[in-house]
C-alpha cells in the first residue's frame, strides 16, 4: 500500500487568459520506507505539490491520498501522521530549543508529558542537547535547520516532507543532515524530498521524478536514470582556443553541450577525446562519469529559470 498515492493532479493560478497551469496532470506514489526525490527547475511546481498533497491548497482535479486519506478532505487528519521540513525557517526566537519542541508538539494534542519524554531524543537526534535552553538567536544556521528537522518528527510521523531542507548549509552542516535523514529511512520512515543539489538526491533518494512545467518527465532510481539517459562518460574542456578545438571533438564525441566556456563531451569510449587532448596546449579538462545533474540538465535544459 502506498502511503501517498498522487493521481492525474492538476492545479491553475490567475483567471481567464492569464491562467496558468502550474500542475498538469502529476502522478505519483511513495512506497513506505523509501526516500522519494521530486526534482525540477525553479517553478516546475515542486513546491506546489508538496502544498496540494498536505491540502494546504485545493487542486482543480486529481485524486491525492495521504496516510490511507482523502486529501484535502481529510487533509487535517493526515496531516497529524505527517511531519513538515519548509524552505524557510519558521522557529519562534522568544522560546528555546526544548520550548520550541514543547509548543509545536501541543499542535498535534500531546500530552506535556508525552512530549517530555520525546525531548530528549529529539534533542540528541539534533545534536543539540547542549543547546536545550538556548535562544534561537544563539544557534547556528545547521543548528536552526537541525531543530527545524527534530520539530517535524515531535509527532513520530510516518511521513516527512522535506523542501530543500539543506539549502544554505556549509559541506559539513549538510553531511551532517544527511547522516540523520539516512537513520530515520533505516528506522522505516519515509520521506518526500526537494532538492537543488543533485548530489544530495543522488545519496539519499530510492527513486526520484524529474518534473518540469508541472508534468513528470522522467522517473525511477537514480542509477538507472543515468544509464537510461546519459553516455556513461563526460570530458568538461575549457581553455585557450576552445572554440576551435569544439569543432574537432564534435567528430569524437557522441554529443556536445557548450555552458559558458566549457564544453561538456558525452562519450561511450573518452579513449579518441583524451588522445586529442594530449597534444592541444592551452586546454584543461575534467574526466568523469555521467551524474545526475547531467541527466537534469539535459532533461530540464541548460537556461536560467526565476
Amino acid at each position: 500500500m502506498s502511503i501517498l498515492r498522487v493521481t492525474d493532479l492538476h492545479k491553475s493560478y490567475g483567471e481567464g487568459a492569464t491562467r496558468v497551469g502550474v500542475i498538469n496532470g502529476l502522478s505519483f506514489s511513495l512506497r513506505q520506507g523509501e526516500c522519494y526525490g521530486l526534482l525540477g527547475p525553479n517553478g516546475a511546481g515542486k513546491t506546489t505539490t508538496l502544498k496540494l498533497c498536505l491540502g494546504l491548497a485545493e487542486p482543480d482535479h486529481g485524486q491525492i491520498t495521504l496516510v490511507g486519506r482523502d486529501v484535502p478532505a481529510s487533509a487535517r487528519l493526515a496531516r497529524m501522521r505527517v511531519g513538515v521540513v519548509p524552505q524557510i525557517d519558521s522557529l519562534d526566537p522568544d522560546f528555546t530549543v526544548e520550548e520550541n519542541l514543547q509548543v509545536y508538539g501541543r499542535y498535534f494534542g500531546l500530552r506535556d508529558h508525552e512530549i517530555a519524554a520525546r525531548l530528549p531524543w529529539l534533542l540528541e537526534f539534533a545534536s543539540l542537547t547542549a543547546k536545550r535552553r538556548a535562544r534561537i538567536s544563539e544557534l547556528s544556521g545547521g543548528m536552526k535547520r537541525r531543530l527545524t528537522l527534530a520539530r517535524a518528527l515531535v509527532n513520530d510521523p510516518d511521513l516527512i516532507f522535506m523542501d530543500e531542507p539543506t539549502t544554505g548549509l556549509d559541506p559539513q552542516a549538510r553531511h551532517l543532515i544527511w547522516e540523520r535523514l539516512k537513520t530515520l529511512l533505516s528506522s522505516g520512515k519515509t520521506i518526500l524530498l526537494t532538492t537543488h543539489f543533485m548530489d544530495e538526491a543522488e545519496r539519499l533518494c530510492d527513486r526520484l521524478a524529474v518534473i518540469d512545467h508541472g508534468r513528470m518527465i522522467a522517473e525511477g532510481a537514480p542509477h538507472e536514470l543515468i544509464a537510461q539517459y546519459i553516455e556513461p562518460q563526460v570530458l568538461e574542456v575549457y581553455g585557450e582556443n576552445i572554440d576551435s578545438w569544439e569543432q574537432r571533438a564534435r567528430a569524437l564525441a557522441d554529443r556536445i553541450e557548450i555552458s559558458g566556456d566549457t564544453v561538456f563531451c558525452y562519450v561511450r569510449n573518452a579513449e579518441p577525446l583524451l588522445q586529442n587532448l594530449a597534444g592541444v596546449k592551452g586546454l584543461r579538462y575534467l574526466h568523469r562519469p555521467a551524474n545526475l545533474e547531467d541527466l537534469f540538465l539535459k532533461l530540464t535544459g541548460r537556461e536560467m529559470r526565476d
